[in-house]
C-alpha cells in the first residue's frame, strides 16, 4: 500500500484519521495513540506481511536494549556499552542478511572459486530507514540523551505511517513530545489544509513528474549497449536525475502533509539541492535527515575536534562510504559513495579556504556532478556504467560524422522525445527556479486560488492512480 494509491487515499487513511481524532474528541488520549500504533502496524503489514513479525521482534527487542541501557546507573559504562554493541551489531547483521547476503556470497565466489548458492531473500521494504532510527535510539539511550519512554511512546515514534516506510528519517526527541504536547490532541482546520496542501504537491511530484521519466530512463539503463549515443547518454541520466529527486521528494511531501493530519510536523528533508554550488552544500540541502543521521552518528563517531585538515576529509570519505553501502549491495553503490565523498570534500576545501567559485559557474559544475554520479548509482553493472561514460564524451564520434550529420540526429532525437523532453525541461525549471515546498507552505493561505491548485493536482494524480507505480526508494 502507497500513499498515491486508491487503497491509501479512499479507505485506510480516512478511517485511521476519523478514528483517531474521535478518540481524542473524547479525550481517550492514550486509546488514540494506540489507534494509530496498530493503524501503522497494519499500514507496514500491507507491504512486507512475511517480514512482519520479524519486524516486530526487531523492534520490540531494541526497546528492552534501550530502556534497560536508561536504567542502568551511569557507572555501569561497561555493561550499557555491551548492551549497545549488542543491540547495533544485531540491527547492522540484520540488515545485512536482509540486504548484503547475497552481495557478499557473489563476492566470495568469485574470489575464492566457491559455490555457495544465493539466498532467495525479498528486501523488506523500510528496513534501511527504520534500522537507522533503532540504532540511533539505542545509541542515545546509552549517552543518557533520551528518557524511558513507555511502549507506546516508542512504538509510535518507531512506527508513525507516514515516515515509516521512506522516511523522513526521524529522531525520538523531534516526535515524542509533539504527541504528548496537549495543543496537538486538538484537531486543528488549517494543519488539515495545510496537510492537504503539501500532501498534492508531493502527489504531483511523484505521479505526473517522477513516473513517466523513471518509467523511460529505466527502459534505456535495462537494455544498454555499444551503439547507444551521446545524446541518449546524457537525456536518460539526466531524466534519471530528476526522476529520483522527484520521486523522493515527492513522497516526503506527503509524509510531512500526512503528519499534518495529526498535528505532527515532521522534518524537512530537502531544500532545493540543485541550487547548491558545491557537492557539500547540495548534500546540505538533499536528503537532509540522511545526511543529518550519517553526519551525527558516523561522521562525528570518526572526527575528533581540532584536527581538522586531513581528519575532517577521512571522516567524510568513511560517511559516505557508509552511505553508499547502506543504499544499497553492490560495488556501483559503494564507488557512488566514494565518488560523493570526493567530491564533498573539493567542496569543503574551498569553503575552508573561501575560494567559491561565481555562483553560475558553481551551480552548473554541481548539476554535471549530480548527473554523472547518477550514472554509477542505476547502471545494472559496472560495465553498463562504462559504456555510459565513453559515450557522454565521446566527442571523437561526434566530429567525425561532420557537423551537419551531428545536428541531424541531435534533431531527430528531440523529435521524438518531446513529450519527455518537455518533462525534463518543467522539472529543471522546477529545481532551479520555482520555490520550495517549504516557503510555499510558509506563505499557505486556505483561498480559493490554493483550492483550485489542488484540486487541480488531485484531479490529474486521481486519474493516474490506476497505474501505481512504487517508490524509487522502496528498494533500500
Amino acid at each position: 500500500m502507497i500513499f498515491s494509491s486508491y487503497q491509501f487515499l479512499l479507505m485506510f487513511f480516512p478511517i485511521t484519521a476519523i478514528g483517531y481524532w474521535v478518540l481524542n474528541h473524547f479525550r481517550f488520549y492514550e486509546m488514540s495513540k494506540i489507534w494509530l500504533v496498530i493503524a501503522s502496524f497494519y499500514f507496514y503489514a500491507q507491504g512486507s506481511p512475511a517480514f512482519f513479525p520479524y519486524f516486530m521482534g526487531s523492534v520490540l527487542a531494541n526497546y528492552v536494549l534501550g530502556i534497560t541501557m536508561c536504567q542502568l546507573q551511569e557507572d555501569k559504562t561497561a555493561q550499557r556499552k555491551v548492551l549497545l554493541a549488542v543491540g547495533v551489531i544485531a540491527n547492522v547483521a540484520f540488515l545485512a542478511y536482509y540486504k548484503y547476503m547475497n552481495f557478499f556470497l557473489e563476492n566470495v565466489n568469485a574470489l575464492f572459486g566457491t559455490d555457495f548458492v544465493m539466498k532467495n531473500v525479498v528486501l523488506p521494504i523500510g528496513i534501511s530507514f527504520f534500522t537507522f532510527q533503532l540504532i540511533a535510539f539505542l545509541v542515545d539511550c546509552y549517552r543518557g540523551q533520551t528518557r524511558k519512554y513507555n511502549i507506546t511512546e516508542y512504538l509510535l515514534f518507531i512506527t508513525f505511517f507516514p515516515q515509516l516506510i521512506v522516511g523522513p528519517i526521524v529522531h525520538h526527541a523531534e516526535i515524542t513530545p509533539q504527541f504528548e504536547d496537549p495543543k496537538n490532541r486538538v484537531f486543528n482546520q488549517r494543519n488539515v489544509a495545510l496537510g492537504i496542501f503539501i500532501f498534492a504537491i508531493g502527489c504531483a511530484k511523484k505521479m505526473i513528474l517522477a513516473d513517466p521519466m523513471n518509467n523511460n530512463a529505466a527502459e534505456f539503463y535495462g537494455a544498454i549497449n555499444d551503439s547507444v549515443t551521446m545524446w541518449e547518454s546524457w537525456f536518460y541520466t539526466l531524466e534519471y536525475s530528476l526522476a529520483y529527486y522527484f520521486d523522493l521528494s515527492g513522497y516526503t511531501d506527503m509524509a510531512i502533509g500526512l503528519g499534518l493530519f495529526f498535528n505532527i510536523r515532521l522534518p524537512e528533508n530537502f531544500n532545493a539541492p540543485w541550487k547548491a554550488q558545491t557537492m557539500q552544500e547540495y548534500w546540505q540541502r538533499q536528503h537532509i535527515t540522511l545526511s543529518s543521521f550519517l553526519g551525527g552518528y558516523v561522521f562525528k563517531s570518526v572526527f575528533r575536534k581540532g584536527c581538522w585538515g586531513r581528519n575532517y576529509y577521512i571522516a567524510t570519505m568513511v560517511t559516505f562510504l557508509v552511505s553508499g553501502i547502506w543504499h544499497g549491495a553492490g560495488w556501483n553503490f559503494i564507488i557512488w559513495g566514494i565518488m560523493n565523498g570526493v567530491l564533498v570534500c573539493i567542496g569543503a576545501w574551498e569553503s575552508y579556504h573561501k575560494k567559491y567559485p561565481p555562483y553560475l559557474i558553481g551551480v552548473i559544475f554541481t548539476f554535471f556532478c549530480i548527473v554523472l554520479t547518477r550514472v554509477i548509482f542505476v547502471a545494472q553493472s559496472l560495465g553498463d556504467a562504462g559504456i555510459v561514460y565513453r559515450s557522454m564524451f565521446d566527442i571523437g564520434a561526434l566530429t567525425s560524422m561532420g557537423w551537419p550529420e551531428v545536428w541531424r540526429q541531435f534533431s531527430l532525437f528531440v523529435t521524438h522525445h518531446q513529450k519527455l523532453g518537455l518533462l525534463v525541461v518543467i522539472g529543471l525549471i522546477i529545481c532551479w527556479f520555482a520555490p520550495t515546498t517549504r516557503q510555499m507552505a510558509d506563505k499557505f493561505k486556505a483561498d480559493w486560488k490554493r483550492f483550485v491548485f489542488v484540486g487541480v493536482l488531485f484531479a490529474v494524480c486521481l486519474a493516474r492512480m490506476n497505474q501505481v507505480v512504487q517508490f524509487l526508494y522502496f528498494q533500500f
